[in-house]
């Protein structure tokens, strides 16, 4: 038999105590409270003193460790970075001032800033070893399968930043990371469409640079408009990170064993590729082109209605804002200026998009279930209407939130609490039995 209770230990320091009784005896567990967040009961010495685990896949209850970095709170619909609201800093700041912010805990004032931003921009070329590496992928590779491999193999060139037990080689793994990985990202685009490299220039932002090594070719530069540069930078902003989803518990988990920094976040980018994780806004793109054209849209939200038919609008509602996300009301904005400045006319995609949009909006099924659009349903919009193919959508993601994973593995390897990972189970095959010798089967 177990039984749970809460109770209020009135002492000096009043503390909650859960009480677990199992088999007739009764075991005291401290519960945590966050600043902001549900209470957590500490159950690190449960093993130790009644001999159970706890039972939970996926990890949907339980705390893996503390952070002071991103909190979500998902049926009011809000996301802080290091306490500040998502929607000020997309439409207020930028995304290498987020990234100072994610790793440093406040914001920088204007020297910080202008000196990160410089230290940035100065390390974003990459090791031109590195480039025969992209070589030896095939043209057809995915650029998910480039990245994964590419940031893996930086641990083999720039071996001056992996000892993470030295403070300073942190650092300097941690901006070789952010400013490489656009660079990385748009070799890999420009090797699977043939393409020569385009180099990063020092004089260029951030976003425009990415765009500009994407875009441009030897024969003409590409001129970035800055209404798209900003559409990209606030796509890198709304990504950079989000509590301890699958890649960012990938990263900790990697991380917990002593493994360098680049094979931790090439972790944290494989586990991104599932189509669960960091497909979604590819997954929205192909629902647009399923649906095809605009007349056929009232089909499409019949189906998704109806309760039968296993369709669903995909890049509408999400796992964990139970009302508006709060990053898609920002990128709304962007997709907007995008399309207006672009135009849909020459592009069906788009205009089944924002058709779309219209009527889910204006249908009370999805605004009583919550089914709002989110950031994936624009962010794939912006992306389809700058050019992107789908196959790039996921690569971009793993760009944005390069800085979320490295601001949770540095806060991980600071942390004098820090154990290997090490998740219990749930064993249910067979019991202890005796090897018979293969003629006797």
């Amino acid at each position: 038999m177990l039984n749970w209770e809460d109770e209020n230990n009135m002492t000096d320091d009043v503390q909650n105590i859960a009480k677990l009784t199992l088999n007739g005896t009764t075991y005291d567990l401290p519960v945590m409270s966050p600043t902001a967040g549900p209470d957590v009961v500490d159950i690190r010495k449960l093993y130790a003193q009644a001999n159970v685990f706890t039972y939970d896949p996926g990890f949907t209850s339980t705390a893996a460790c503390d952070s002071t970095i991103t909190f979500i709170d998902g049926e009011a619909g809000v996301l802080l970075h290091r306490g500040y609201p998502i929607d000020q800093l997309a439409s207020q700041s930028h995304y290498l001032e987020v990234c100072f912010l994610l790793l440093n805990g406040h914001l920088p004032n204007a020297t910080e800033l202008e000196e990160f931003e410089s230290l940035v921009t100065n390390h974003t070329m990459l090791h031109e070893q590195m480039v025969n590496f992209f070589r030896g992928f095939r043209r057809d590779a995915h650029p998910m399968a480039i990245m994964t491999g590419v940031v893996g193999a930086m641990s083999a060139f720039y071996h001056d930043s992996t000892d993470i037990t030295d403070q300073h080689q942190r650092e300097v793994a941690s901006i070789r990371l952010i400013a490489k990985m656009p660079t990385i990202a748009a070799m890999a685009y420009k090797y699977t469409v043939g393409q020569p490299f385009v180099y990063p220039r020092n004089d260029v932002d951030y976003a425009s640079n990415f765009l500009r090594m994407c875009f441009a070719v030897p024969a003409e530069d590409y001129e970035v408009n800055p209404i798209l540069s900003r559409a990209m930078d606030r796509i890198f902003t709304l990504h950079a990170d989000h509590e301890q989803n699958a890649s960012t518990s990938t990263v900790r988990l990697a991380s917990s064993s002593g493994a360098n920094p680049f094979a931790c976040i090439a972790a944290g980018i494989a586990c991104l590729w599932g189509p669960a994780h960091g497909g979604a806004n590819q997954a929205c793109l192909e629902m647009l082109n399923e649906i095809g054209t605009v007349d056929r849209i009232p089909e499409f939200i019949a189906r998704a209605k109806d309760k039968d038919d296993p369709f669903r609008l995909m890049g509408f509602g999400h796992r964990v804002y139970k009302n508006i996300d709060p990053r898609a009301t920002v990128l709304k904005e962007s997709a907007d200026e995008v399309l207006e400045l672009l135009g849909v006319e020459n592009n069906p995609i788009l205009q089944v998009a924002k058709e779309l949009e219209k009527a889910a909006l204006a249908d009370p099924y999805f605004a009583e279930k919550k089914l709002f659009p989110n950031v994936d349903f624009y962010s794939g919009i912006i992306l389809e209407a700058l050019g992107f193919p789908t196959s790039m959508f996921t690569p971009i993601f793993a760009l944005s939130r390069t800085v979320g994973w490295i601001s949770q593995w540095k806060e991980m390897i600071s942390d004098p609490t820090m154990k290997i990972g090490r998740p219990r189970q749930l064993y249910c095959g067979e019991t202890t039995r005796d090897y018979v010798d293969i003629e006797k089967r």
